[in-house]
Parts: C-alpha cells; sequence; structure tokens
C-alpha cells in the first residue's frame, strides 16, 4: 500500500516535471534595444508589460545605451549573432542597416503593404521598398512653432499664423542692450537644430518649391524658390533689424528654455523637457502658413525592425511584438508616456488627440508633413550649416552659397547610391 502511494506520488511528480520542461521548452525570450531616453525607458517597460501579460510564453529584455554609443553597439553585435532581436533606428539610417544587412524585412502575411499605406501616415512610406516594409514606427513627430506666453504677452502681441506674422512678433519681442548686443530674441535660428528640416520640407515649398526629385536622390532646391526660403531665413539674422542670431545661448532650445527667445522651431520630442522647467509658461501652434495659406511640414521618426539575428521560434516572437508595438493601444500609451506622436491617423486625429492644446498642432502638422529620406543626414546637415556660414560670415552671396550647397549635397547623393 504503502508502495502504491510511493508510486503513485513519484509518477505525479514525474508528470508535473514533464510538464514543467514542456512550458520551458515553449518559453522564449527576446531582446530589444533602443538608445537610453528617460520617457521612452518608461514607455517601453509599460508596453513590455502588458504584452507579456498577453504572452506569457514570450519573455523581453529590454536593453538600452545612451545616445552616443548606440549604433556602434548595434553594428557589433548583430552580426556577432549577439544582442537584439528587435531593435530601435531612426528611420534616416535604414539604408545603412538594409546595406549592413542588420535587420530583415517585415514578413508580408502579418505587414501587408497595402494594409500599412492605408492605416499609417503616409510618411512611413519612406520604410518601404518594393512590397515589402522592413520597418514600421509606435510614434512619429512633426514641427511645430513654441512660443514663450510670458514674453508675447509682455509685447502685446499674439502666436503668429503666417510667416508675416512671425516676422512682426519677432520684431516686437527682440531686445538689445546700449550696445545693440542682442539680449533677447524674437525667435531662435540654428540650422544644427531643426531649422535644417523646417528650410527643406517647409519654406523651400511654402515658396513653390520641391527640395528633391527622383525619390530624393537628386536635389532640387537650387531654385528661385530656394533662394526665397533661404532669403526669408537670412534675413531674421541678416536683416536691417535682426529678430535673431545664430549661436545666440550657443543651441537655440537653450535659449528658449532660458526665457530669453520669444518662439522656437522645434520637434514633438522637446515636449517633455520643457514641460520640466519651473516658471517657463509656454504654448505652441502649428507652424506659421504663408500668406495665402500654404502650409508644409517635417515628419521624422525612430522605427523597429527584426533584426537579422532573429531566427526560428525569436522570429515568431519577434513578430508578434512588432505586431504589438504597432498597435493603436501602443501608440496611444506612447503618447501619453513620451509626448510623440501615434504614427496612425486612427489614434492621432481623435478629437480628443487632435485638439490637444500641447499635442494637437503636431499633430494636425502630420497631415501635410514631408519625411526627408537622407543617405547621410549629419553630412546634409553639415553642408546645410555651412551655406549658412558663408553667407554669414564670409560675405557670399545667397544665391551662390545655395549653389554651391547643392552642388555638394548633388556630390555625396551620387556617391552614395553608386554604391
Amino acid at each position: 500500500m504503502a508502495f502504491e502511494k510511493f508510486r503513485s506520488l513519484a509518477f505525479a511528480t514525474a508528470t508535473s516535471l514533464a510538464a514543467l520542461g514542456a512550458t520551458s521548452a515553449q518559453a522564449v525570450e527576446i531582446e530589444y534595444w533602443q538608445y537610453f531616453f528617460d520617457a521612452r525607458v518608461t514607455a517601453m517597460e509599460q508596453l513590455i508589460e502588458n504584452f507579456e501579460a498577453a504572452n506569457p510564453d514570450i519573455t523581453v529584455k529590454m536593453t538600452h545605451f545612451p545616445y552616443a554609443d548606440y549604433r556602434t553597439k548595434v553594428a557589433a553585435a548583430i552580426p556577432a549573432g549577439e544582442g537584439p532581436d528587435v531593435v530601435q533606428l531612426f528611420y534616416g539610417w535604414l539604408n545603412d542597416y538594409v546595406e549592413a544587412e542588420l535587420i530583415q524585412p517585415l514578413p508580408a502575411d502579418s505587414f501587408p503593404a497595402s494594409k500599412i499605406d492605408a492605416e499609417f501616415f503616409p510618411m512611413v512610406q519612406a520604410m518601404k521598398e518594393g512590397d515589402a516594409y522592413w520597418a514600421l514606427p509606435t510614434a512619429v513627430r512633426s514641427l511645430a512653432l513654441f512660443y514663450n506666453e510670458r514674453l508675447l504677452e509682455e509685447a502685446g502681441v499674439e502666436p503668429p499664423t503666417t510667416l508675416d506674422e512671425m516676422m512682426q512678433v519677432a520684431a516686437a519681442t527682440t531686445k538689445v542692450d546700449g550696445a545693440g548686443n542682442l539680449t533677447q530674441v524674437g525667435m531662435t535660428a540654428g540650422m544644427t537644430a531643426q531649422d535644417h528640416h523646417w528650410w527643406r520640407e517647409g519654406l523651400v515649398r511654402q515658396m513653390g518649391g520641391e527640395p528633391y526629385l527622383n525619390d530624393y536622390k537628386t536635389v532640387n532646391y537650387n531654385s528661385d524658390a530656394g533662394l526665397k526660403a533661404l532669403e526669408f531665413y537670412t534675413n531674421m539674422f541678416m536683416g536691417e533689424n535682426p529678430v535673431t542670431a545664430i549661436g545666440f545661448m550657443d543651441e537655440p532650445q537653450a535659449a528658449f528654455k532660458a526665457g530669453r527667445a520669444a518662439m522656437h522651431i522645434d520637434g514633438s520630442f522637446r515636449i517633455g523637457s520643457l514641460a520640466d522647467i519651473r516658471g517657463l509658461k509656454w504654448g505652441v501652434t502649428e507652424l506659421p502658413a504663408t500668406a495665402d495659406g500654404v502650409r508644409s511640414n517635417y515628419s521624422s521618426y525612430w522605427v523597429n525592425a527584426i533584426t537579422t539575428k532573429a531566427e526560428g521560434e525569436k522570429y515568431d516572437a519577434a513578430v508578434k511584438f512588432m505586431e504589438y508595438v504597432t498597435s493603436d493601444e501602443a501608440m496611444q500609451i506612447w503618447l501619453d508616456v513620451v509626448g510623440e506622436l501615434p504614427a496612425k491617423p486612427s489614434v492621432g486625429m481623435t478629437d480628443e488627440n487632435a485638439n490637444d492644446d500641447v499635442f494637437g498642432p503636431f499633430i494636425r502638422g502630420l497631415e501635410y508633413a514631408h519625411t526627408t529620406k537622407f543617405a547621410d543626414e549629419s553630412g546634409q546637415r553639415q553642408l546645410m550649416v555651412e551655406m549658412i556660414e558663408r553667407i554669414q560670415l564670409q560675405g557670399m552671396a545667397p544665391a551662390e552659397s545655395l549653389a554651391v550647397a547643392a552642388e555638394a549635397e548633388q556630390k555625396l547623393l551620387d556617391e552614395y547610391y553608386a554604391k
């Protein structure tokens, strides 16, 4: 009797262990990598918790690195068969990641191109090659005009809706000392920040031009429209009555955060850092239109992609995770926690989100936003910086400096795509 009881207990124990072994065999862990930014880490922790609750057989391990080290870490890990199964990357890096075979296309059965084209904001189509998408964002970004409520109220002016009004408000809020030095600027300026995006995809288009042709392989801003856009921009700091200065307080965002700039063009990602500054009362409005109502904006985004390291059950788990982080639920969480905009109109264009005092101007800007397909974003940005420096420091005519920049950028693009 005792033997039978022992045998039954042993059998039950063996059965339980076998079941536990089967469960362990079915469980899979995947790695997710992103660069470190407090709000992004917090949001992803929440997404991972939700995903694991719905998929108890999958564990997601998140790793993050400082931004400066991020690309190097990714490039070293994946070819060695280590690191992430799902990776976050800036959309402008896509060509490099594809060429280096760091990522693989999203499976068409789970991510059909026609469905993505219909459900996401159009700018994400920069992630598509043929009928396949390589990556997708949870959130996107656009530009808007931040303004210092106290400085505008002090000057007795309202937030501008047109470019002409913007210059009038900037003039009314600019201050100089007895020696003529700027002590407060009406508008920030600097191609090292977001102005190179505003100039390309905003001002050039608003002046009637198109910055690039042939799917961003051909430079097209060396034109009347490009010159008008450049002269409008440089007039802010080189006109008869400058309303700004390149390098004022080193960085445009630093001047605005310090309350020394009345207006500042920046991305939706700036919302979180401004919200933490005590004593700074600010508002946000859509980028100013032309006098006849023409608007244009720039959109950028970070995407998630499945790496070439992911195979077998890890690949299947990575696909499921990608499906969740690009869902409506994930996009709303990302908006609430990070302040970055939903990549789908179904989330972004709800009455609550589109009319929000802070998020609304950015979200509405997505409807007329363009995404620059960069070959080398930092290199192309530097050419815009040098274009301004030649005018400001060397006295070169805007038309000549514009032509030099266009020629240099075309050479950069030709060399890149020739590879």
